[in-house]
């Protein structure tokens, strides 16, 4: 059975709200890198045929729906929080971080926000939905505009450091990358306090 993904939308436009806006983060997994956030605003019972979880669409959907969102949506914010941040009040904190800057980044302020699983504490009602980027048109749309916003920053890193194959992985710590960075080394931009770099700063110094 299809899922209904203006499900939640609907029933707030029925409770006379207006300026629903969705939220989710991408970037939470990699070693390296910024988190980045969108909110993005939709138009009332907005709906893009095909539009899901950003992580169930290929590179070329999601970037097509990037730019189709860009147009259709009342308003989108950006909230980016880099890998220096991240290493100091953790990725959870991180996460949420960007998710309110997005929010603050907004043109519309909105009377309602829809998330993706996260608790947010703002003026405005914030209900986290589990799997909402699956659920929810809205944060659907913000998962897409994250994911894109995101892939297009680690594409930049990669013109900077080709060698570490950036544009391929994302920043994911996949068997590849583990190689790279083994081979080249802690570049500034990596995630300090995740595992993997951690295991490897701690090898360097012994060997130094």
């Amino acid at each position: 059975m299809a899922v209904d993904l203006l499900k939640y939308e609907k029933e707030l436009y029925n409770q006379g709200y207006k300026f629903i806006a969705g939220t989710d983060e991408a970037g939470r997994g990699p070693l390296v890198g910024p988190v980045v956030a969108a909110a993005v605003i939709l138009p009332e019972n907005y709906i893009l045929e095909g539009l899901n979880d950003s992580k169930q669409l290929s590179p070329k959907k999601r970037n097509l729906f990037y730019d189709i969102i860009m147009r259709d949506a009342l308003s989108v914010g950006i909230g980016i929080v880099d890998n220096e941040e991240i290493d100091k009040i953790n990725i959870l904190e991180a996460s949420r971080k960007a998710m309110n800057i997005a929010l603050d980044n907004l043109e519309i302020k909105p009377d309602y926000i829809l998330t993706d699983a996260m608790k947010l504490n703002r003026e405005v009602t914030a209900l986290p939905i589990i799997h909402g980027d699956a659920l929810s048109e809205s944060i659907a749309a913000a998962s897409v505009i994250a994911k894109v916003t995101r892939d297009r920053l680690m594409v930049e890193l990669d013109k900077l450091y080709p060698e570490y194959e950036f544009a391929k992985h994302k920043g994911y710590p996949t068997k590849k990358h583990l190689e790279l960075m083994r081979k080249y080394g802690i570049i500034k931009e990596y995630r300090k306090t995740y595992k993997p770099v951690r295991d490897l700063l701690k090898e360097s110094s012994k060997n130094a």
